[in-house]
C-alpha cells in the first residue's frame, strides 16, 4: 500500500501510526511537509513552501482563504514530480487547516483520501467568545467564518475523516459527522506511567512526590490555555504554602490566539501583575518527552485550564503518569474528567477557588490517590495506544480499500 501523508509539522499525530506500520511488508511512506520543518522522519520527505504572505489588498475576511490557497499550491507543486514519475498513492493521509491538502484530489484523483480534522471556528458559545467581554463586531464574525473555507474544501473532498475526542467531533456540520470516526491518536501508557521514585533536579533543588509540586504545561503562554490565571493562582498558592513549587513547560510565545496589544507577552504581563515568587516559580521552556514524563510522576497536581478547543496529549500523557489533573470545568476536559472521580475540576475564571482547591490537596494528598489511579486506569481503557494503533489501521485499510465508505 502506497500511503503519502500531508501535514505542515510531520509527523504530527501521524508519529504514532507511522511507528506501527513501519515494518509492514508492503507498506511505502511518503510525507509532505513544510520546508520549513526540521523535525526528522522515516518516511521519504517532499517538502513545500509558500510563495508569498496575503496580498495586503486582501479582504480582511479573505486572508486566511488566500493564505489557505497559497499553502495548497506549495503543496500541489511539491508533489507534481512525483506525479509525472508515475507515483500513484493508494491512500492519503491529510491534516486539514492549512489548506495543503486543497488540491490533493487534482493531482492524486484516485487516491482515497482520510483526514485528519481538529477543529471547526465558531463565533459564538465556541473558544474566541469565551476570552471575550462582548460578542465580536460583524467584521469579526466574518473572519472566523471564512477561517472554516479550507477546512469545508477538505470536508468535500475527503472520502472519510476523523477527530480525536468527541468534543471536537461536536462542533462540526451536522451534515458531516457521520463520515468523520471519533479516535484518538493514543497514548503510550507503557512509556507514560507511575513512578514513585521519579526526581527532578532544577539547579540546587531535587524535587520528587514527596514535595509540594504543581505543574502546567503549554506550546505557548497565552489565554487560551488559562496562562494568566494559572499564574495568578500560584501567586495566591504561594502565599498559603511556604514549601510550594511550580514548574512552567513551554515557550514564551502565542500558540493560539492572539497576543497582546501593548508588546509584552503573556508571561511578562503576568509575572509584573501577579508577583509571584519567582524562586518558587520554575520556567523550563520546552523538555523532551522523558523530562515531562518526571515532572507528571512528582507531580502534587497537574493545572490544566483550556477554553473550549482542542484537548492537548498532555492531559491524557499525564494522567496515564499518574498525575492528579485540576482541570478547568469546560467541555473538553469534562470528557475525560469526571469532577471528584479521576480528577478535579475548577472553575476557569477565578484563580481563588483554583488556589483553595489545590491548597486542600496538598494538605491532604493521601485522599486523592485514588483519583490518581482512576485517571490512569481510564486512559489504559480507553487511550492507549495498545488498542488504538489497531483501529486506526484497520481504519486506514478500509477506506483505502473502500470498504468504509
Amino acid at each position: 500500500m502506497r500511503i503519502l501523508f500531508m501535514h505542515n509539522n510531520f509527523p504530527g499525530q501521524y508519529r504514532r501510526i507511522v511507528e506501527h506500520i513501519k515494518d509492514k511488508p508492503g507498506i511505502e511512506m511518503v510525507a509532505a511537509t513544510l520546508e520549513s520543518n526540521e523535525q526528522k522522519f522515516r518516511p521519504r520527505r517532499v517538502s513545500y513552501k509558500p510563495h508569498r504572505e496575503p496580498s495586503q489588498k486582501t479582504h480582511p475576511a479573505l486572508v486566511s482563504t488566500e493564505r489557505a490557497v497559497i499553502m495548497g499550491q506549495a503543496a500541489f507543486k511539491s508533489l507534481l514530480p512525483l506525479q509525472k514519475r508515475g507515483y500513484k498513492p493508494d491512500i492519503i493521509l491529510s491534516h486539514s487547516g492549512w489548506g495543503a491538502n486543497m488540491f490533493l484530489k487534482d493531482i492524486f484523483p484516485d487516491a482515497k483520501l482520510l483526514t485528519y480534522y481538529e477543529w471547526y471556528y465558531h463565533s459564538r458559545n465556541s473558544d474566541g467568545d469565551f476570552l471575550r467581554e462582548e460578542a465580536y463586531d460583524p467584521n469579526g464574525e466574518m473572519r472566523i467564518r471564512m477561517k472554516n473555507t479550507p477546512i469545508l474544501q477538505d470536508l468535500a473532498a475527503m472520502d472519510w475523516g476523523q477527530c480525536p475526542t468527541q468534543f471536537q467531533h461536536s462542533k462540526f456540520p451536522s451534515i458531516f459527522r457521520d463520515r468523520l470516526s471519533v479516535l484518538h491518536d493514543g497514548v503510550d501508557t507503557n512509556f507514560f506511567k507511575p513512578d514513585p521514585a521519579a526526581k527532578h533536579t532544577i539547579g540546587n533543588i531535587t524535587l520528587s512526590a514527596d514535595d509540594e509540586v504543581i505543574t502546567y504545561v503549554a506550546r505557548g503562554m497565552e489565554p487560551y490555555r488559562g496562562f494568566p490565571q494559572f499564574i495568578e493562582t500560584v501567586s495566591k498558592l504561594q502565599k498559603m504554602r511556604p514549601n510550594v513549587h511550580a514548574i512552567v513547560l513551554g515557550n514564551d510565545r502565542v500558540a493560539y490566539g492572539s497576543a497582546r496589544q501593548d508588546g509584552k507577552t503573556y508571561k511578562e504581563w503576568a509575572l509584573e501583575e501577579f508577583q509571584p515568587d519567582m524562586d518558587r516559580l520554575h520556567f523550563l521552556g520546552l523538555q523532551p518527552l522523558n523530562v515531562f514524563r518526571t515532572l507528571m510522576q512528582i507531580s502534587s497536581a497537574h493545572v490544566y485550564l483550556t477554553v473550549p478547543f482542542v484537548l492537548s496529549w498532555s492531559m491524557l500523557e499525564a494522567m496515564s503518569a499518574g498525575a492528579l489533573i485540576v482541570g478547568s470545568d469546560t467541555e473538553p476536559v469534562r470528557e475525560l474528567i469526571t469532577d471528584g472521580e479521576n480528577g478535579v475540576l475548577v472553575p476557569f475564571w477565578e484563580p481563588d477557588a483554583i488556589a483553595e482547591k489545590l491548597n486542600h490537596i496538598l494538605e491532604n494528598k493521601k485522599e486523592y490517590a485514588g483519583l490518581r489511579k482512576a485517571a490512569r486506569d481510564h486512559i489504559v481503557d480507553k487511550y492507549s495506544i495498545k488498542d488504538l494503533l489497531p483501529q486506526y489501521w484497520q481504519l486506514i485499510e478500509s477506506v483505502a480499500n473502500g470498504s468504509h465508505i
